[in-house]
């Protein structure tokens, strides 16, 4: 449950990936745009390299047929430019991703000290830059080596586009907005983005939402009005964000997606 989940996307890339080097890259995304959400700035060069390092030897692996833990990024590019040998990997698909990693890999900021404004600083800055970058890679990955039903990575790929909902946690099968801080509207909308694609009924909002249910069924009501057209009601009976509840989300409760308070 939530926009993606850890163990489909690791299972629907291994294979053909290497289950170590999957679990490596999954989780190397996933970490980094955690703490992207969660405006951790500083580590993202360190991540950007790993995830750029994993993602080099996956390549590698997928074209040479041999399996390398340690091969040096220098050592990839410099085989998947050499014409001497047997490729097995499509080239130009090759030569774009290996052109962005490289970008992300040699990446460094000395402008840390600088300060820019009290909103965007070179860290914020170089960190979007870097997260982008990674997204479009994994996504590129997925395009090319998926596994499953085209339509499953297209739905996975819009839904890596969004952001993590680190105020959400979830324990067993439930279910809870970590904050106190939420207007009902706001912790339906959020519970909402993290559900995705596939929205949650209203009898897994009730679950979810710790309102009472009369302002559950009022938000809903009020979040789908012609006023708002915030959320829609899809055929199975679930709820789910519209492009203006999305674009809610992102323009005035992206503060609070985040478990800090």
């Amino acid at each position: 449950m939530g926009l993606v989940e850890r163990n489909n996307l690791i299972s629907n890339v291994s294979p053909p990936f290497d289950h170590l080097l999957a679990t490596q890259f999954v989780d190397e995304f996933l970490s980094m745009e955690r703490r992207f959400i969660q405006r951790d700035w500083e580590p993202a060069e360190l991540d950007a390299g790993q995830f750029a390092e994993i993602t080099f030897r996956i390549l590698y692996h997928l074209d040479s047929g041999n399996l390398n833990y340690n091969k040096e990024v220098k050592d990839c590019k410099r085989y998947f430019i050499n014409n001497d040998v047997p490729h097995a990997l499509n080239r130009k698909d090759v030569s774009h991703l290996s052109s962005v990693l490289g970008a992300i890999y040699e990446f460094r900021s000395d402008r840390g000290a600088v300060h820019i404004s009290p909103t965007y600083s070179p860290n914020h800055m170089d960190s979007k830059y870097l997260i982008e970058s990674i997204r479009w890679c994994m996504n590129e990955m997925l395009r090319i080596f998926w596994n499953g039903d085209r339509e499953e990575v297209a739905k996975t790929i819009r839904e890596l586009l969004q952001f993590d909902v680190p105020c959400i946690g979830a324990y067993g099968d439930i279910l809870i907005v970590q904050r106190t801080d939420l207007k009902s509207d706001e912790e339906i909308l959020i519970l909402l983005h993290y559900a995705g694609e596939n929205g949650f009924s209203r009898k897994e909002l009730g679950l979810h939402a710790l309102s009472s249910p009369s302002s559950i069924t009022t938000n809903l009501q009020k979040l789908c009005s012609p006023t708002k057209r915030q959320i829609i009601k899809l055929k199975n009976g679930n709820y789910r964000l519209t492009d203006l509840g999305s674009r809610r989300i992102r323009m005035e409760l992206a503060d609070k997606l985040l478990l800090s308070i």
